[in-house]
């Protein structure tokens, strides 16, 4: 009989497929699309066309500690050091095409949402002139409210609308609509596993380290749209749902979970191992993080004004308040003992709430954190004395808000 695979080992078939698939198609003359990673995927899945991910493939380069030959050679053509890593790093892989991580093949066509950030427009761009390839672009706007404005939603249907007409002159084929509703079902089926599998951690002890939560974030981003992608994340759940059961912590060595933290900010993946070390050197466990919801996009309508939506409602396109408020709410249902606030120089976008909402968690609830220098792909900017002072520091905290209590 043969063994069943773990969901690990799952996760790494199904991203070496994800770049096979993606040069099979390039070799075989199908269009090849590069895209931003919360961006309506589930176009191209409908269409069936091959789509690579240029922030997951430099989060790989970076934890390669390849990152460096890239920066070198996107700086060269005189990009800015303050410019986000991951751009850095696919302009200068644009120019090299080739990476001992993975490679993606030359792309056809571009997608771009701008609902994660403001520089993947500029980004996105600039490697469609190197390219000389069309780019569609979805202009999702910032609210500065609460709530999402409906007039939003409609500014992006018409921008999805635009992008069907668009790819079916690409691909040369009609756009099924029967076909991205069930799309979108896998999308939500994906989306659901996966929240219930991070939603695990709420159990004392968590059932998984947070930075195992950082290696399942590839697939989120490639497969959501893909049966592959929701049956990864089932058996992932049924995973820790296993331990949850026997009463198993987040490590295999028996090392206890004295503290449970939020970690915001994307990983420094060319730091990880350090970043992960020493904080389970001081049975620190990070047990959640605003990426959970980020990626758990659920559509109400399987249509393109669901679509719009989900897209136009993410956390960072939302006031101060609402970040606050998401926040307040980790911090009490995974039951917190502190923060660490990853202060990215690529991100400046996601970093500038940080100080804010930092002070909400202490104020309103007492829970303390720390902030820490550093970036996600750029080894330059990362330094492990200061960042293990400041866990360090953090301990202490907790330590004496225990105390208190006790």
């Amino acid at each position: 009989m043969e063994e069943k695979k773990s969901s690990k080992q799952i996760l790494n078939e199904l991203l070496a497929k994800h770049y096979a698939d993606a040069k099979n198609a390039k070799e075989e003359g199908k269009p090849v699309v590069w895209s931003t990673s919360i961006a309506p995927q589930e176009l191209l899945e409908t269409m069936d066309v091959a789509v690579v991910y240029p922030e997951n493939h430099a989060a790989a380069i970076g934890a390669r500690k390849d990152a460096s030959q890239f920066i070198a050679s996107a700086e060269s053509e005189g990009y800015s050091y303050d410019i986000c890593s991951y751009a850095r790093v696919n302009d200068g892989y644009a120019n090299i095409l080739y990476s001992e991580a993975e490679n993606m093949p030359k792309p056809d066509m571009l997608f771009c949402c701008s609902n994660i950030c403001m520089t993947v427009i500029k980004w996105y761009e600039n490697i469609a002139k190197k390219f000389d390839i069309p780019v569609i672009f979805f202009d999702t706007p910032y609210s500065g409210s609460y709530q999402v404005d409906p007039s939003n939603v409609k500014f992006v249907e018409a921008q999805l609308e635009e992008a069907v007409t668009m790819l079916e002159g690409l691909t040369g084929r009609k756009f099924d609509y029967d076909r991205l509703k069930e799309v979108m079902q896998i999308s939500n089926e994906t989306a659901s596993w996966w929240k219930k599998a991070t939603d695990l951690a709420k159990n004392k002890p968590s059932p998984m380290n947070g930075f195992d939560m950082f290696n399942y974030m590839a697939p989120i981003v490639c497969f959501r749209g893909k049966e592959s992608g929701r049956e990864l994340f089932k058996i992932w759940y049924e995973e820790l749902q296993e331990r949850v059961e026997k009463g198993l912590g987040p490590w295999n060595d028996g090392t206890e979970e004295k503290y449970r933290v939020l970690w915001d900010g994307i990983a420094c993946w060319p730091y990880l191992g350090v970043t992960y070390k020493v904080l389970k050197k001081h049975g620190i466990n990070v047990v959640t993080s605003m990426y959970p919801e980020s990626f758990a996009l659920l559509y109400e309508q399987h249509t393109l004004a669901g679509m719009a939506e989900a897209y136009d409602s993410l956390y960072v396109l939302r006031n101060v308040d609402y970040a606050i408020d998401k926040y307040l709410n980790l911090s009490r249902d995974f039951q917190l003992d502190g923060g660490i606030f990853h202060s990215n120089r690529s991100c400046k976008g996601m970093a500038f709430k940080q100080f804010e909402i930092q002070r909400q968690m202490e104020s309103q609830l007492g829970v303390p954190s720390v902030i820490f220098d550093g970036d996600q792909t750029d080894p330059s900017v990362f330094s492990e004395a200061q960042y293990e002072t400041r866990v360090q520091a953090l301990v202490e905290m907790m330590e004496a808000r225990k105390g208190a209590r006790r």
